[in-house]
């Protein structure tokens, strides 16, 4: 008998649903549904309360809208294709990775209380919220004065992204929510206790975002968090919840209230939540050791299975089990690139190119991509640094900017968008270079996401530039097809991973990009020249930090 799965990608500006069948994956139904309070960045809403730089918050009332509006589109597009929802038998979710929200011992976002509404630190802090570098910087140095042994499992350096600085930012700055909350969890945990009325949190969000280290005995301990802060010394029992699931594991089933609103049955197996960019793993075959899966749409994550544990700097975490069970992934990644590329036509690129693509029955993309691939590397004496939204490996320091080099009265927007194209490649390929020079070797890239299926030249450049081949995932439907088979998994665990992906043909490729030699001779030497630049602005001087103490005096 065929039975059916729903897959749940929460992204940064939306939801995307699939539904598939169990046995080869095919997909019946796709549907996604746009957050309507997107990203807040510059006020909150309903009030006049403007936000500092490098915040960024969500609202859950889009998470809830979302889930409903997506589930029941695609039960209705299943009954138009004879599939009965009684047939729908799981329902898995993947969530952008640090998003963390405070919540009250039911599980109330307190952002929902009216006492809170105006205050920004009861709001959803999206992944990408920066503000608290402050925080990080100091717990790292804590950890790094106390040598505290999960340390070097983070690259020796830990993210402003993540659970703790973000925690900690709430308890400097607005200590009412901090008092008021029960429990600071990532969103897709709190989603998966609305469906199932239980928490269950993520042992792969816990491993990567939360310090937590299995082999050391779970968190850092309340020594460590005392030294951090006073009040912090039991912060994971009063409101980081102690007990984590391993990925691809029941979580329950979906709970009454929740069954009627999105028409499912209560017997609906839902699995434990898992990470955005870690889930794709699944849709895309990548199962074995020293294939470096990298997932590229408005940022880009890199997902690096190994046998062996061994410690590295400049990594975002190292965790047992985080992707694949019984393989160790490392997790590394750009924190803009298709956001840079964004920021770059709605900004940059003149009404003239906007009016030639239409002529051309082109998006504007399409138009700027045509006249990128005539020109030659070094052509335009460019060279770029991708740090738009920061860098997050392998420098880990959100502070850091963007930076173009070599623009002349006559450079054209075409020559600045290869540049920028180029400048996320040489990003990728330090971090490639970092994992080889330590002795992990990569055999093999994939690629998946939005990107790569939508810009060829694009693939090119990486593949010259890292000098190696790029295959191209054949799944379109990336995430939210790998959160459906890891619903799969978790409704009947004696199926494998492995078996799944060779079952539903995940791991075939039809798309590969192999190098092109003259252009890797001349990338080496831009390549020179882009490190260079990463040692004198990402190492040697703090000019950047300057400017943004500088910008942030005249706010």
């Amino acid at each position: 008998m065929v039975d059916y799965a729903i897959g749940l990608d929460y992204g940064t500006l939306s939801v995307r649903g699939v539904l598939i069948d169990s046995k080869k994956g095919n997909v019946f139904g796709v549907e996604t549904y746009e957050y309507p309070h997107s990203v807040i960045t510059d006020k909150l809403p309903g009030t006049q309360k403007s936000l500092d730089d490098y915040w960024c918050l969500q609202h859950t009332d889009d998470y809830l809208e979302g889930l409903e509006y997506v589930v029941k589109s695609l039960i209705s597009q299943g009954e138009q294709k004879q599939i009965s929802k009684k047939d729908i038998k799981s329902l898995g979710i993947d969530f952008t990775c640090c998003t963390v929200l405070p919540v009250d011992e039911s599980g109330e976002p307190l952002l929902k209380k009216e006492a809170f509404k105006k205050e920004p630190h009861a709001w959803v802090k999206l992944w990408k919220h920066h503000a608290s570098q402050k925080q990080a910087d100091h717990i790292n140095q804590v950890a790094l004065d106390r040598r505290e042994p999960w340390l070097p499992y983070y690259g020796g350096k830990i993210s402003s992204e993540w659970l703790f600085p973000k925690l900690l930012q709430i308890l400097e700055e607005a200590p009412a929510v901090y008092q008021e909350m029960d429990y600071f969890i990532e969103a897709g945990d709190w989603l998966v206790w609305q469906l199932t009325g239980q928490q269950k949190r993520s042992k792969s969000c816990a491993g990567y975002k939360a310090l937590y280290q299995e082999e050391l005995g779970g968190y850092p301990s309340a020594d460590f968090f005392e030294s951090v802060h006073p009040d912090f010394k039991d912060v994971i029992s009063e409101k980081v919840h102690p007990d984590v699931y391993d990925i691809g594991t029941k979580a329950g089933c979906l709970k009454k209230e929740m069954a009627n609103i999105l028409g499912l049955s209560e017997e609906t197996v839902i699995a434990v939540n898992n990470i955005d960019a870690h889930v794709c793993v699944a849709s895309t075959g990548v199962t074995k050791a020293n294939v470096m899966l990298n997932i590229i749409g408005t940022s880009s994550c890199d997902i690096l299975l190994t046998n062996e544990k061994k410690v590295i700097p400049g990594i975002a975490g190292l965790v047992k089990d985080g992707a694949v069970k019984g393989l160790q992934a490392y997790e590394t990644g750009q924190n803009a690139v298709g956001d840079i590329f964004s920021w770059f036509v709605e900004t940059q690129v003149p009404k003239s190119y906007f009016s030639q693509a239409k002529e051309n029955n082109q998006t504007i993309y399409q138009y700027l991509e045509t006249l990128a691939a005539k020109l030659q590397p070094g052509q335009s004496g460019l060279i770029a640094l991708d740090w738009w939204n920061g860098n997050r490996s392998t420098l880990m320091n959100a502070q850091l900017t963007g930076l173009v080099v070599g623009m002349t009265l006559k450079t054209k927007p075409e020559e600045i968008y290869r540049a920028l194209i180029e400048a996320t490649a040489f990003g990728k390929r330090m971090i490639v270079e970092n994992f080889e020079s330590n002795d992990i070797p990569i055999d093999s890239l994939v690629f998946c996401g939005g990107l790569p299926h939508k810009n060829k030249l694009l693939n090119q450049i990486y593949s010259d530039i890292i000098k190696k081949p790029i295959l191209i995932s054949n799944e379109l439907e990336t995430g939210a097809k790998s959160a459906a088979i890891f619903s799969l998994l978790a409704k009947d665990e004696e199926k494998t991973l492995e078996t799944i992906i060779h079952d539903m043909s995940l791991d075939d490729y039809s798309e590969k990009y192999e190098v092109n030699q003259e252009y890797a001779a001349i990338y080496d030497e831009l390549f020179g020249v882009y490190e260079e630049l990463v040692n004198q602005f990402g190492r040697q001087t703090d000019f950047m930090a300057r400017l943004q103490s500088i910008k942030q005096k005249r706010r």
